[in-house]
């Protein structure tokens, strides 16, 4: 019974979870041979301001406008 967690910043639509949940269960599927209906996908959403890089908050870097820091 696989397990994926996936933690990302807010701003991701219920469109793009859902392709994550499914392209994470069929790659499982196809790599691993696990059967989609034991894969686990849970996405956990986290406040920008709650995660870092590089010693700053994602929702500062935003502000910003850094390189490699995607927005919403």
């Amino acid at each position: 019974m696989p397990f994926v967690n996936i933690k990302l910043t807010t701003g991701v639509s219920t469109e793009q979870k859902q392709k994550l949940i499914a392209g994470v269960t069929d790659l499982l599927v196809r790599v691993l041979n696990k059967n989609p209906a034991s894969t686990h996908v849970v996405i956990e959403e986290i406040d920008p301001e709650n995660w870092g890089i590089s010693g700053e908050s994602v929702a500062r870097l935003r502000q910003r406008k850094e390189p490699g820091v995607s927005g919403s």
